[in-house]
Protein backbone atom coordinates (compact mmCIF):
# COMPACT_ATOMS: atom_id res chain seq x y z
CA UNK A 1 0.00 0.00 0.00
CA UNK A 2 1.16 3.31 -0.92
CA UNK A 3 0.65 6.54 1.55
CA UNK A 4 -2.30 7.81 -0.15
CA UNK A 5 -3.86 4.04 0.22
CA UNK A 6 -2.98 4.63 4.20
CA UNK A 7 -4.51 7.55 4.62
CA UNK A 8 -7.91 6.69 2.18
CA UNK A 9 -7.90 3.49 4.78
CA UNK A 10 -7.48 5.94 7.69
CA UNK A 11 -10.53 8.47 6.58
CA UNK A 12 -12.89 4.98 5.81
CA UNK A 13 -11.93 3.16 9.21
CA UNK A 14 -13.87 6.23 10.70
CA UNK A 15 -17.01 6.83 8.21
CA UNK A 16 -17.52 3.68 7.15
CA UNK A 17 -16.29 1.48 10.55
CA UNK A 18 -18.94 -0.48 12.38
CA UNK A 19 -22.30 0.95 11.64
CA UNK A 20 -24.64 2.09 15.06
CA UNK A 21 -27.87 3.40 13.15
CA UNK A 22 -28.62 4.80 9.85
CA UNK A 23 -29.36 8.15 8.93
CA UNK A 24 -32.10 9.21 5.59
CA UNK A 25 -30.54 5.33 4.47
CA UNK A 26 -27.15 6.01 5.15
CA UNK A 27 -25.09 4.31 7.50
CA UNK A 28 -23.23 6.30 10.32
CA UNK A 29 -20.54 4.69 11.83
CA UNK A 30 -20.00 4.33 15.34
CA UNK A 31 -16.74 6.39 15.37
CA UNK A 32 -18.41 9.50 14.33
CA UNK A 33 -20.86 9.42 16.67
CA UNK A 34 -18.79 8.79 19.58
CA UNK A 35 -16.45 11.82 18.05
CA UNK A 36 -19.85 14.03 18.20
CA UNK A 37 -20.73 12.70 21.80
CA UNK A 38 -16.99 13.34 23.09
CA UNK A 39 -16.82 17.07 21.56
CA UNK A 40 -20.06 17.85 22.89
CA UNK A 41 -18.42 16.37 26.66
CA UNK A 42 -15.34 18.16 26.31
CA UNK A 43 -16.95 21.34 25.83
CA UNK A 44 -19.65 21.37 28.80
CA UNK A 45 -16.58 20.36 30.95
CA UNK A 46 -14.41 22.53 29.59
CA UNK A 47 -16.93 25.65 30.16
CA UNK A 48 -17.47 24.16 33.51
CA UNK A 49 -15.38 26.10 36.73
CA UNK A 50 -13.97 23.38 38.42
CA UNK A 51 -13.99 20.85 35.70
CA UNK A 52 -11.71 19.92 32.69
CA UNK A 53 -11.26 17.88 29.64
CA UNK A 54 -8.75 15.15 31.60
CA UNK A 55 -10.99 14.76 34.12
CA UNK A 56 -13.75 14.19 32.16
CA UNK A 57 -11.45 11.48 29.86
CA UNK A 58 -10.30 9.70 32.92
CA UNK A 59 -13.97 9.04 34.57
CA UNK A 60 -15.34 8.03 30.59
CA UNK A 61 -12.26 5.52 30.13
CA UNK A 62 -13.14 2.61 31.85
CA UNK A 63 -16.91 3.37 30.95
CA UNK A 64 -15.58 3.32 27.30
CA UNK A 65 -13.55 0.11 27.58
CA UNK A 66 -16.52 -1.62 29.72
CA UNK A 67 -19.15 -1.25 26.82
CA UNK A 68 -16.94 -1.42 23.34
CA UNK A 69 -14.48 -4.29 24.97
CA UNK A 70 -10.90 -4.98 24.11
CA UNK A 71 -10.99 -5.99 20.81
CA UNK A 72 -9.33 -3.58 18.01
CA UNK A 73 -12.62 -2.40 16.65
CA UNK A 74 -13.13 -1.05 19.99
CA UNK A 75 -10.04 1.60 19.17
CA UNK A 76 -10.88 4.13 17.26
CA UNK A 77 -14.70 4.75 18.56
CA UNK A 78 -12.61 4.93 21.97
CA UNK A 79 -10.03 7.46 20.84
CA UNK A 80 -11.99 9.19 19.13
CA UNK A 81 -14.10 10.02 21.79
CA UNK A 82 -11.37 11.33 23.95
CA UNK A 83 -10.28 12.99 20.93
CA UNK A 84 -13.62 14.60 21.21
CA UNK A 85 -13.50 15.42 24.82
CA UNK A 86 -9.66 16.69 24.00
CA UNK A 87 -10.66 19.03 21.09
CA UNK A 88 -14.06 20.36 23.00
CA UNK A 89 -12.75 21.03 26.66
CA UNK A 90 -9.65 22.93 24.02
CA UNK A 91 -11.77 25.44 23.55
CA UNK A 92 -14.67 25.36 26.38
CA UNK A 93 -11.38 25.93 29.15
CA UNK A 94 -11.33 29.64 28.31
CA UNK A 95 -14.59 30.47 29.42
CA UNK A 96 -14.42 29.63 33.01
CA UNK A 97 -11.11 31.37 32.96
CA UNK A 98 -12.64 34.56 31.33
CA UNK A 99 -15.72 35.15 32.93
CA UNK A 100 -14.76 34.10 36.18
CA UNK A 101 -10.67 33.37 36.56
CA UNK A 102 -11.16 30.48 37.57
CA UNK A 103 -8.98 28.36 35.00
CA UNK A 104 -9.86 24.67 34.92
CA UNK A 105 -6.05 23.86 33.70
CA UNK A 106 -2.67 24.79 34.37
CA UNK A 107 -2.21 27.08 30.78
CA UNK A 108 -5.43 28.62 30.90
CA UNK A 109 -4.17 30.36 33.75
CA UNK A 110 -2.11 32.37 31.15
CA UNK A 111 -5.68 33.09 29.79
CA UNK A 112 -6.90 34.65 33.34
CA UNK A 113 -4.67 37.62 32.77
CA UNK A 114 -5.86 40.02 30.34
CA UNK A 115 -9.49 37.54 29.62
CA UNK A 116 -10.30 38.27 33.18
CA UNK A 117 -9.49 42.21 33.16
CA UNK A 118 -11.70 42.32 29.31
CA UNK A 119 -14.77 40.82 31.59
CA UNK A 120 -14.54 43.32 34.51
CA UNK A 121 -14.39 46.19 31.96
CA UNK A 122 -17.89 44.77 29.93
CA UNK A 123 -16.22 43.35 26.97
CA UNK A 124 -16.55 39.17 28.41
CA UNK A 125 -18.10 38.41 24.61
CA UNK A 126 -15.61 40.04 23.10
CA UNK A 127 -12.78 37.86 24.35
CA UNK A 128 -14.53 35.12 24.58
CA UNK A 129 -14.67 35.47 20.60
CA UNK A 130 -10.83 36.52 20.54
CA UNK A 131 -10.35 32.96 22.48
CA UNK A 132 -12.36 30.97 20.25
CA UNK A 133 -10.80 32.64 16.67
CA UNK A 134 -7.09 31.99 18.16
CA UNK A 135 -8.09 28.77 19.81
CA UNK A 136 -9.10 27.04 16.74
CA UNK A 137 -6.52 28.28 14.48
CA UNK A 138 -3.23 27.36 16.50
CA UNK A 139 -5.36 23.82 16.78
CA UNK A 140 -6.02 23.65 13.05
CA UNK A 141 -2.35 24.48 12.18
CA UNK A 142 -0.90 21.83 14.99
CA UNK A 143 -2.81 19.36 13.42
CA UNK A 144 -1.80 20.06 10.00
CA UNK A 145 1.66 19.95 11.07
CA UNK A 146 1.02 16.50 12.73
CA UNK A 147 0.27 15.06 9.43
CA UNK A 148 2.64 16.40 7.70
CA UNK A 149 5.97 15.96 9.97
CA UNK A 150 4.85 13.06 12.43
CA UNK A 151 6.69 10.23 10.53
CA UNK A 152 9.81 12.35 11.04
CA UNK A 153 10.06 14.81 13.25
CA UNK A 154 9.60 13.31 16.56
CA UNK A 155 12.45 10.91 15.44
CA UNK A 156 14.73 13.80 14.73
CA UNK A 157 14.14 15.69 17.86
CA UNK A 158 14.74 11.78 19.94
CA UNK A 159 17.86 12.05 18.06
CA UNK A 160 19.68 14.82 19.27
CA UNK A 161 17.90 15.16 22.83
CA UNK A 162 19.34 11.50 24.94
CA UNK A 163 18.47 11.22 28.19
CA UNK A 164 21.16 14.14 29.80
CA UNK A 165 19.23 16.27 27.17
CA UNK A 166 16.18 15.77 28.46
CA UNK A 167 16.84 16.70 31.85
CA UNK A 168 18.68 19.86 31.39
CA UNK A 169 15.71 21.08 29.50
CA UNK A 170 13.34 20.22 31.94
CA UNK A 171 15.31 22.10 34.57
CA UNK A 172 15.47 25.21 31.72
CA UNK A 173 12.02 25.19 31.54
CA UNK A 174 11.49 25.15 35.41
CA UNK A 175 13.98 28.33 35.42
CA UNK A 176 12.54 29.93 32.78
CA UNK A 177 8.77 29.80 33.98
CA UNK A 178 10.12 30.47 37.71
CA UNK A 179 11.68 33.81 35.97
CA UNK A 180 9.08 35.03 33.98
CA UNK A 181 5.81 34.39 35.37
CA UNK A 182 6.52 34.01 39.09
CA UNK A 183 6.06 37.57 40.11
CA UNK A 184 9.92 38.35 40.14
CA UNK A 185 12.52 35.22 40.09
CA UNK A 186 12.93 34.88 43.57
CA UNK A 187 9.35 34.90 44.31
CA UNK A 188 9.11 32.27 41.39
CA UNK A 189 12.16 30.16 42.47
CA UNK A 190 10.25 29.93 45.92
CA UNK A 191 7.11 28.93 43.99
CA UNK A 192 8.47 26.15 41.82
CA UNK A 193 11.06 25.09 44.56
CA UNK A 194 7.45 24.23 46.73
CA UNK A 195 6.19 22.58 43.63
CA UNK A 196 8.76 20.19 43.79
CA UNK A 197 8.80 19.79 47.05
CA UNK A 198 5.11 18.46 47.08
CA UNK A 199 6.17 16.33 44.03
CA UNK A 200 8.39 14.30 46.10
CA UNK A 201 6.29 13.63 49.41
CA UNK A 202 5.70 9.48 49.16
CA UNK A 203 7.21 9.11 45.57
CA UNK A 204 10.75 7.34 44.95
CA UNK A 205 12.83 4.53 43.84
CA UNK A 206 12.64 2.87 47.33
CA UNK A 207 9.59 0.57 49.00
CA UNK A 208 9.50 3.38 51.87
CA UNK A 209 8.02 6.95 51.09
CA UNK A 210 10.00 9.85 51.53
CA UNK A 211 8.27 12.83 53.53
CA UNK A 212 5.94 11.00 54.72
CA UNK A 213 6.09 12.06 58.54
CA UNK A 214 5.67 8.11 59.01
CA UNK A 215 1.85 8.49 58.62
CA UNK A 216 -0.26 6.78 55.67
CA UNK A 217 -2.05 9.59 54.72
CA UNK A 218 1.19 11.31 52.80
CA UNK A 219 2.85 7.55 51.86
CA UNK A 220 0.78 7.49 48.72
CA UNK A 221 1.78 10.87 47.77
CA UNK A 222 -0.26 13.98 46.83
CA UNK A 223 -3.25 13.31 44.11
CA UNK A 224 -2.25 15.81 41.04
CA UNK A 225 -5.92 16.82 40.58
CA UNK A 226 -5.73 17.90 44.44
CA UNK A 227 -2.76 19.81 43.90
CA UNK A 228 -3.62 21.57 40.63
CA UNK A 229 -7.43 22.44 41.11
CA UNK A 230 -6.63 23.39 44.59
CA UNK A 231 -3.94 25.89 44.02
CA UNK A 232 -5.39 27.22 40.54
CA UNK A 233 -9.16 26.82 41.42
CA UNK A 234 -10.17 26.76 44.88
CA UNK A 235 -6.97 29.41 45.96
CA UNK A 236 -9.03 31.94 43.36
CA UNK A 237 -12.21 31.13 44.79
CA UNK A 238 -10.82 32.07 48.26
CA UNK A 239 -9.34 34.72 46.94
CA UNK A 240 -12.14 36.02 45.06
CA UNK A 241 -14.52 35.45 47.74
CA UNK A 242 -12.33 37.70 50.10
CA UNK A 243 -12.38 40.51 47.95
CA UNK A 244 -16.24 40.05 47.82
CA UNK A 245 -16.04 40.62 51.71
CA UNK A 246 -13.57 43.18 51.80
CA UNK A 247 -15.52 45.08 48.77
CA UNK A 248 -19.52 44.39 50.95
CA UNK A 249 -17.21 45.95 54.10
CA UNK A 250 -16.13 48.80 52.43
CA UNK A 251 -18.44 50.56 50.40
CA UNK A 252 -21.86 48.41 51.36
CA UNK A 253 -23.01 47.18 48.16
CA UNK A 254 -21.19 44.90 45.12
CA UNK A 255 -20.59 46.17 41.84
CA UNK A 256 -22.09 44.25 38.75
CA UNK A 257 -20.48 43.61 35.67
CA UNK A 258 -22.45 45.43 32.19
CA UNK A 259 -21.41 45.08 28.88
CA UNK A 260 -19.53 47.94 27.46
CA UNK A 261 -18.90 48.78 24.24
CA UNK A 262 -18.69 46.78 20.82
CA UNK A 263 -18.75 43.05 21.50
CA UNK A 264 -17.69 42.20 18.01
CA UNK A 265 -14.15 41.38 16.31
CA UNK A 266 -14.30 43.32 12.85
CA UNK A 267 -11.40 42.71 10.13
CA UNK A 268 -9.19 45.06 11.90
CA UNK A 269 -9.05 43.70 14.89
CA UNK A 270 -8.78 40.92 13.81
CA UNK A 271 -5.89 41.46 11.17
CA UNK A 272 -4.12 42.96 14.57
CA UNK A 273 -4.39 39.73 16.41
CA UNK A 274 -3.12 37.09 13.25
CA UNK A 275 0.86 38.17 13.99
CA UNK A 276 -0.05 36.68 17.76
CA UNK A 277 -1.85 34.05 16.44
CA UNK A 278 0.63 32.97 13.99
CA UNK A 279 3.63 33.63 16.33
CA UNK A 280 1.98 31.54 19.37
CA UNK A 281 0.67 28.57 16.79
CA UNK A 282 4.28 27.89 15.60
CA UNK A 283 5.58 27.81 19.35
CA UNK A 284 3.13 25.65 20.54
CA UNK A 285 3.53 23.24 17.64
CA UNK A 286 7.41 23.01 18.31
CA UNK A 287 6.52 22.63 21.83
CA UNK A 288 4.09 19.94 21.63
CA UNK A 289 6.73 18.29 19.65
CA UNK A 290 9.32 17.49 22.10
CA UNK A 291 8.83 15.14 24.29
CA UNK A 292 7.52 15.25 27.90
CA UNK A 293 6.55 18.63 27.44
CA UNK A 294 3.21 19.86 27.75
CA UNK A 295 1.01 22.89 26.83
CA UNK A 296 1.58 24.57 30.19
CA UNK A 297 5.35 25.80 28.99
CA UNK A 298 3.87 27.08 25.00
CA UNK A 299 1.11 29.48 27.03
CA UNK A 300 3.96 30.67 29.47
CA UNK A 301 6.50 31.09 26.15
CA UNK A 302 3.78 32.56 23.73
CA UNK A 303 2.64 35.05 26.51
CA UNK A 304 6.05 36.14 27.04
CA UNK A 305 6.95 36.70 23.59
CA UNK A 306 3.43 38.12 22.20
CA UNK A 307 4.05 40.67 25.48
CA UNK A 308 7.69 41.58 24.16
CA UNK A 309 6.51 41.99 20.65
CA UNK A 310 3.19 43.98 21.60
CA UNK A 311 5.16 46.43 24.16
CA UNK A 312 6.92 47.59 20.70
CA UNK A 313 4.48 48.51 18.53
CA UNK A 314 1.38 49.13 20.94
CA UNK A 315 0.17 52.90 21.08
CA UNK A 316 -0.61 54.86 23.95
CA UNK A 317 -3.80 54.31 24.19
CA UNK A 318 -3.68 50.10 24.19
CA UNK A 319 -3.62 48.34 27.26
CA UNK A 320 -0.79 46.94 28.54
CA UNK A 321 -0.66 43.07 28.83
CA UNK A 322 -2.55 41.53 31.73
CA UNK A 323 -4.90 44.90 32.05
CA UNK A 324 -7.65 43.69 29.16
CA UNK A 325 -5.10 43.26 26.45
CA UNK A 326 -6.84 41.17 23.28
CA UNK A 327 -3.55 40.39 22.20
CA UNK A 328 -2.56 38.68 25.18
CA UNK A 329 -6.12 36.20 25.12
CA UNK A 330 -4.80 35.60 21.48
CA UNK A 331 -0.84 35.11 22.63
CA UNK A 332 -1.78 32.23 25.12
CA UNK A 333 -5.13 30.70 23.57
CA UNK A 334 -3.42 29.94 20.26
CA UNK A 335 -0.29 28.83 21.98
CA UNK A 336 -1.72 26.66 24.35
CA UNK A 337 -4.36 24.91 21.94
CA UNK A 338 -1.55 24.27 19.68
CA UNK A 339 0.01 21.22 21.55
CA UNK A 340 -3.12 19.52 21.34
CA UNK A 341 -2.14 17.60 17.70
CA UNK A 342 1.65 18.52 18.00
CA UNK A 343 1.65 16.77 20.93
CA UNK A 344 0.60 13.09 19.20
CA UNK A 345 3.88 13.62 17.50
CA UNK A 346 6.07 11.93 20.04
CA UNK A 347 2.60 9.97 21.87
CA UNK A 348 2.74 8.36 18.10
CA UNK A 349 6.50 8.22 17.40
CA UNK A 350 8.01 7.37 20.78
CA UNK A 351 4.55 6.55 23.38
CA UNK A 352 5.83 9.94 25.21
CA UNK A 353 3.12 12.14 26.75
CA UNK A 354 3.31 15.58 27.07
CA UNK A 355 0.12 16.87 28.30
CA UNK A 356 -2.55 14.98 30.71
CA UNK A 357 -5.33 14.14 27.93
CA UNK A 358 -2.32 12.53 25.58
CA UNK A 359 -1.68 9.95 28.49
CA UNK A 360 -5.14 9.06 28.74
CA UNK A 361 -5.11 8.01 25.05
CA UNK A 362 -1.89 6.01 25.86
CA UNK A 363 -3.74 4.23 28.44
CA UNK A 364 -6.87 3.66 26.00
CA UNK A 365 -3.97 2.01 23.45
CA UNK A 366 -2.46 -0.07 25.92
CA UNK A 367 -5.47 -1.30 27.70
CA UNK A 368 -7.60 -2.18 24.73
CA UNK A 369 -4.23 -3.47 22.86
CA UNK A 370 -3.85 -3.77 18.94
CA UNK A 371 -1.94 -0.57 18.81
CA UNK A 372 1.46 0.49 20.24
CA UNK A 373 2.70 4.14 20.03
CA UNK A 374 6.12 4.14 18.88
CA UNK A 375 8.05 4.26 15.68
CA UNK A 376 6.51 0.77 13.99
CA UNK A 377 3.24 3.22 13.76
CA UNK A 378 4.56 5.12 10.52
CA UNK A 379 6.96 2.14 9.04
CA UNK A 380 5.13 2.66 5.10
CA UNK A 381 4.59 -1.61 4.22
CA UNK A 382 4.17 -2.14 0.28
CA UNK A 383 3.64 -5.68 0.51
CA UNK A 384 1.69 -6.24 3.97
CA UNK A 385 -0.47 -3.79 5.50
CA UNK A 386 0.27 -2.10 8.65
CA UNK A 387 -2.71 -2.03 10.76
CA UNK A 388 -1.43 0.90 13.23
CA UNK A 389 -0.91 2.96 10.77
CA UNK A 390 -4.47 2.44 9.04
CA UNK A 391 -5.80 3.70 13.09
CA UNK A 392 -3.14 6.73 13.00
CA UNK A 393 -4.42 8.30 10.08
CA UNK A 394 -8.05 7.18 11.06
CA UNK A 395 -7.07 9.25 14.47
CA UNK A 396 -5.84 12.34 11.83
CA UNK A 397 -9.30 12.14 10.44
CA UNK A 398 -10.92 12.17 13.90
CA UNK A 399 -8.92 15.56 15.20
CA UNK A 400 -9.87 17.20 11.70
CA UNK A 401 -13.81 15.85 12.40
CA UNK A 402 -13.20 17.59 15.95
CA UNK A 403 -12.00 20.95 14.38
CA UNK A 404 -14.74 21.21 11.92
CA UNK A 405 -17.36 20.98 14.93
CA UNK A 406 -14.70 23.95 16.61
CA UNK A 407 -14.99 25.88 13.88
CA UNK A 408 -19.20 25.91 13.79
CA UNK A 409 -20.81 24.66 17.03
CA UNK A 410 -17.59 25.78 19.16
CA UNK A 411 -18.38 29.45 18.16
CA UNK A 412 -21.72 29.87 18.76
CA UNK A 413 -21.01 28.04 22.45
CA UNK A 414 -18.56 30.36 22.58
CA UNK A 415 -20.49 33.59 21.54
CA UNK A 416 -23.78 32.42 23.97
CA UNK A 417 -21.67 32.06 27.21
CA UNK A 418 -21.23 35.73 27.75
CA UNK A 419 -24.32 35.86 29.38
CA UNK A 420 -22.86 33.85 32.67
CA UNK A 421 -21.13 36.85 33.61
CA UNK A 422 -24.62 37.96 34.81
CA UNK A 423 -24.58 35.33 37.89
CA UNK A 424 -24.01 37.17 41.01
CA UNK A 425 -20.49 35.88 42.12
CA UNK A 426 -21.47 35.30 45.55
CA UNK A 427 -23.90 32.60 44.06
CA UNK A 428 -21.38 31.21 41.32
CA UNK A 429 -18.53 31.13 43.40
CA UNK A 430 -19.56 28.23 46.10
CA UNK A 431 -21.08 26.61 43.12
CA UNK A 432 -17.71 26.28 41.38
CA UNK A 433 -16.17 25.31 44.69
CA UNK A 434 -18.59 22.82 45.52
CA UNK A 435 -18.05 21.26 41.67
CA UNK A 436 -14.32 21.40 42.35
CA UNK A 437 -14.39 18.95 44.89
CA UNK A 438 -17.27 17.20 44.18
CA UNK A 439 -14.74 16.59 40.64
CA UNK A 440 -11.72 15.61 42.97
CA UNK A 441 -13.99 12.97 45.43
CA UNK A 442 -15.77 11.49 42.16
CA UNK A 443 -11.84 10.88 41.03
CA UNK A 444 -10.00 9.78 44.06
CA UNK A 445 -12.96 8.25 45.65
CA UNK A 446 -12.06 9.62 49.31
CA UNK A 447 -11.61 12.19 51.73
CA UNK A 448 -8.14 12.81 52.59
CA UNK A 449 -8.33 14.42 48.90
CA UNK A 450 -11.09 17.13 49.66
CA UNK A 451 -8.57 18.15 52.54
CA UNK A 452 -5.58 18.17 50.19
CA UNK A 453 -7.70 20.61 47.92
CA UNK A 454 -8.76 22.80 50.84
CA UNK A 455 -5.15 22.97 52.07
CA UNK A 456 -3.64 23.29 48.90
CA UNK A 457 -6.31 26.05 48.13
CA UNK A 458 -5.01 27.84 51.44
CA UNK A 459 -1.71 28.22 49.68
CA UNK A 460 -3.27 29.34 46.32
CA UNK A 461 -4.45 31.99 48.45
CA UNK A 462 -1.09 32.83 50.11
CA UNK A 463 0.68 32.94 47.02
CA UNK A 464 -1.94 35.58 45.43
CA UNK A 465 -1.93 37.42 48.60
CA UNK A 466 1.44 38.10 48.15
CA UNK A 467 1.55 38.57 44.54
CA UNK A 468 3.32 35.16 43.69
CA UNK A 469 1.97 33.16 41.10
CA UNK A 470 0.76 29.97 41.46
CA UNK A 471 1.79 28.64 38.10
CA UNK A 472 5.47 27.82 38.74
CA UNK A 473 4.23 25.47 42.03
CA UNK A 474 1.74 23.78 39.45
CA UNK A 475 4.47 23.15 36.64
CA UNK A 476 7.17 22.06 38.96
CA UNK A 477 4.81 19.90 40.48
CA UNK A 478 3.83 18.06 37.59
CA UNK A 479 7.54 17.86 35.93
CA UNK A 480 9.22 17.09 39.18
CA UNK A 481 8.33 13.15 38.81
CA UNK A 482 9.30 13.34 35.27
CA UNK A 483 12.83 15.32 36.46
CA UNK A 484 13.45 13.09 38.94
CA UNK A 485 12.63 9.69 36.35
CA UNK A 486 14.74 11.57 33.57
CA UNK A 487 17.86 12.11 36.38
CA UNK A 488 17.97 9.05 37.81
CA UNK A 489 18.24 6.90 34.04
CA UNK A 490 20.33 9.76 32.92
CA UNK A 491 22.96 9.39 35.90
CA UNK A 492 22.81 5.21 35.32
CA UNK A 493 23.10 5.90 31.57
CA UNK A 494 26.16 7.50 32.29
CA UNK A 495 27.88 5.45 34.57
CA UNK A 496 27.20 7.34 37.23
CA UNK A 497 29.01 10.38 36.14
CA UNK A 498 27.35 13.17 38.70
CA UNK A 499 28.36 15.58 36.05
CA UNK A 500 26.28 14.34 32.92
CA UNK A 501 24.44 17.61 32.92
CA UNK A 502 28.04 19.61 32.24
CA UNK A 503 29.96 17.04 30.30
CA UNK A 504 27.35 16.87 27.37
CA UNK A 505 27.46 19.95 25.13
CA UNK A 506 23.51 20.31 25.07
CA UNK A 507 22.79 19.55 28.40
CA UNK A 508 25.62 22.03 29.40
CA UNK A 509 23.86 24.90 26.93
CA UNK A 510 20.46 24.38 28.55
CA UNK A 511 22.18 24.41 32.14
CA UNK A 512 23.96 27.39 31.06
CA UNK A 513 20.80 29.15 29.71
CA UNK A 514 18.56 28.37 32.73
CA UNK A 515 21.13 30.17 34.67
CA UNK A 516 21.42 32.98 32.13
CA UNK A 517 17.82 33.57 31.92
CA UNK A 518 17.50 33.90 36.09
CA UNK A 519 20.31 36.44 35.89
CA UNK A 520 19.13 38.66 33.22
CA UNK A 521 15.45 38.50 34.56
CA UNK A 522 16.87 39.44 38.09
CA UNK A 523 18.76 41.80 36.75
CA UNK A 524 15.80 43.56 34.51
CA UNK A 525 13.68 43.85 37.37
CA UNK A 526 16.16 45.54 39.91
CA UNK A 527 16.66 48.02 37.08
CA UNK A 528 12.74 48.54 36.36
CA UNK A 529 12.47 48.86 40.21
CA UNK A 530 15.37 51.63 40.80
CA UNK A 531 13.37 53.57 37.52
CA UNK A 532 10.48 53.09 39.49
CA UNK A 533 11.68 54.86 42.46
CA UNK A 534 13.97 57.34 41.04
Amino acid sequence: MGTLDYIWSGVLAVFLGPELFSLFGLPVSVTLVMIFAGFFLGIAVGATPGLAGPIAMAISLPILISVFGYTPDALLPVMGFLIGVMKGATIGGAVPAILFNTPGTPDAYMTTLDGYPMTRKGQARKALRVAHLSSVSGDTFSDIVLIVCAPFLALLVEGYLDLPEKTALLILSLSFIAAVVGGSPAKGLISTGLGLLVAFVGTGEDFYPRLSLGGPVLAQGFPLATAILGVLIVGAVFKELADIWREKRISGELTTIEDSGDQKLGFREIRRLMPHIGRSAVIGTAIGALPGIGSTLAATIGYTVGKARYQKTKSADDPDFGKGAPEGIAATEAANSSVSGANLIPVLSLGIPGNAAAVFLILAADSIGGFNPGPSVFRFTRDAVNPELVIAFGLFTAMFIANILNWTIGGVFMRSMGIMTRIPKQILLPTVLLLTLTAIYVQETRMDAIWFTLGFGVLGYAMRAVAMSPLPFVIAFILGGKLEESARQAFAATGGDPYFLFTHPIAALFMALSVGVIVLTARNSRAKASGATT
